[in-house]
């Protein structure tokens, strides 16, 4: 069987494009060739199976009040059971818990990233190694953002938290024991209209910097 690799994460990882000419269909979700997810696949080659679990909205651990279904720790063990046996949980998450509507700091934020990854670890998927999870922090949100059409649903306040997150991530990672890659510090390009979601060039910079650490690893 091939090697499974579940990237659990939101609009970033279903490809959420925000700007259609960016995009090679002109819609508003990038194609097969464009997702990082797709990309690395590409990279890794056959021995490996890429899952897509993307959804635009999820947070780490959150209800939101306005969507229903987006709180990855509800989530969470019916998507690895699905997915048995899973080599590799890639979870990038951490952008909408820093709405203002969830009132959570980056430290909060960070803590329901150490639940889910918890949750993770403790769900019988890894046929019988040890459980391997990579968290990604997500690039943070441009300053463009507060002037752009999503800000008033966003907040003021998600700015200086998304800032934050690689720092607390890394925290969480290091006293849970799993693997941490910090996305803001490859260089991932936002595009130019929520500052937010990644354009293509964004897209294919972070799946070369995971086709070169996943196969580390994959043991």
């Amino acid at each position: 069987m091939k090697k499974h690799i579940v990237c659990l994460g939101d609009s970033n990882t279903h490809g959420y494009c925000a700007n259609p000419g960016d995009c090679a269909d002109g819609g508003i979700r990038y194609n097969e060739q464009e997702r990082w997810t797709r990309l690395l696949q590409e990279k890794l080659g056959d021995d490996f199976l890429v899952i897509e679990e993307g959804l635009s909205g999820r947070t780490t651990c959150f209800d939101d009040p306005i969507h229903e279904g987006l709180s990855a720790l509800d989530y969470i063990y019916p998507c690895l059971k699905s997915h048995e046996d899973v080599a590799l949980l890639i979870i990038m998450l951490g952008t909408n818990d820093t709405k203002d509507r969830f009132y959570a700091s980056a430290a909060c934020i960070a803590i329901g990233m150490g639940r889910l990854v918890k949750k993770a670890k403790d769900t019988e998927c890894w046929g019988g190694k040890t459980p391997n999870v990579l968290v990604v922090a997500p690039p943070p949100i441009g300053e463009g953002m507060l002037t752009s059409p999503v800000a008033e649903t966003m907040g003021t306040g998600c700015v200086k938290k998304s800032r934050e997150l690689a720092h607390y991530y890394k925290e969480q990672c290091d006293l849970l024991g799993v693997h941490f890659l910090d996305a803001g510090a490859l260089g991932c390009e936002f595009n130019q209209v929520d500052y937010m979601h990644l354009t293509k060039k964004g897209h294919a910079t972070l799946a070369e910097a995971l086709a070169r650490l996943v196969p580390q690893l994959i043991k």
